[in-house]
């Protein structure tokens, strides 16, 4: 895989739509949002995210690991988590672009072996009285540290901590070697309220086509909250969207 998960032991969060078992709701207002356990991060005051990602997120809020997402791959699915907490409230997500091929961050997709497949988050974050306190937008931090393939490492520009790929091909092919890869050391404290995130770039936006969307229930059933009007939450991610395979994303709710 490419990234050290908790999948196997951390919380699952709620569905809103999950076609391996879970609830498959039709629209928001099919959710009963009291039957949604409330996870104590610290503090008494109340909030909900509802969190579409592709493909794989682990929720921290004020350093404490909440919750995980229930599928780690395909087919997309779409949750909703409640905390409570105390303001700030430092709300951390590790983002995992899935691989089948281990190491070399492609998949056997669109006819070819090896194949970069893309990421993508969107969250919504809301107070007990249903008041968006926070989205995903270009104002959160995003730092990759896990970067494939590179069909020749001559295209990846470091330069403090920007690192860039834009330069790198996505091009799939059938035959893989010669295929390498990036990887930076993840801070051990790097979901903590204390985290220095300031040296971080911040995040990219990309839009709902860009990420492919259109046609995934899992995000189209729940357009009024993703898509709030005055409070439309982007799809975030680092600065390459196909090869940045494992990305941390931080921001505060004052």
């Amino acid at each position: 895989m490419p990234a050290p998960t908790h999948f196997e032991t951390a919380p699952k969060a709620s569905d809103l739509f999950n076609q391996c078992g879970g609830a498959e709701l039709n629209a928001l207002s099919d959710l009963d949002l009291a039957s949604v356990p409330v996870i104590d991060a610290g503090g008494a005051e109340e909030f909900t995210a509802y969190i579409f990602a592709d493909n794989y997120f682990e929720l921290y809020v004020n350093g404490k690991l909440l919750a995980v997402d229930p599928v780690p791959f395909t087919p997309f699915n779409s949750n909703v988590v409640r905390f409570t907490a105390t303001r700030p409230v430092t709300v951390a997500v590790m983002m995992v672009d899935w691989e089948e091929n281990l190491g070399l961050g492609s998949e056997n997709n669109q006819g070819k072996a090896f194949h970069a497949g893309d990421g993508g988050f969107v969250a919504n974050i809301q107070d007990a009285k249903g008041k968006t306190v926070a989205i995903t937008d270009a104002t959160w931090r995003a730092q990759t540290f896990y970067t494939a393939p590179l069909h020749d490492r001559a295209c990846l520009v470091i330069d403090g901590q920007a690192r860039d790929s834009s330069a790198c091909s996505t091009e799939g092919v059938d035959d893989g070697n010669g295929f390498s890869a990036a990887h930076w050391v993840v801070p051990a404290d790097w979901m903590m309220p204390a985290f220095d995130d300031s040296f971080w770039p911040n995040a990219v936006t990309f839009t709902n086509n860009t990420v492919g969307v259109d046609n995934k229930s899992a995000f189209t059933n729940f357009v009024d909250v993703f898509n709030t009007p005055g409070a439309d939450a982007d799809f975030i991610w680092s600065s390459n969207l196909v090869l940045d395979n494992l990305v941390l994303l931080r921001t505060t709710i004052d």
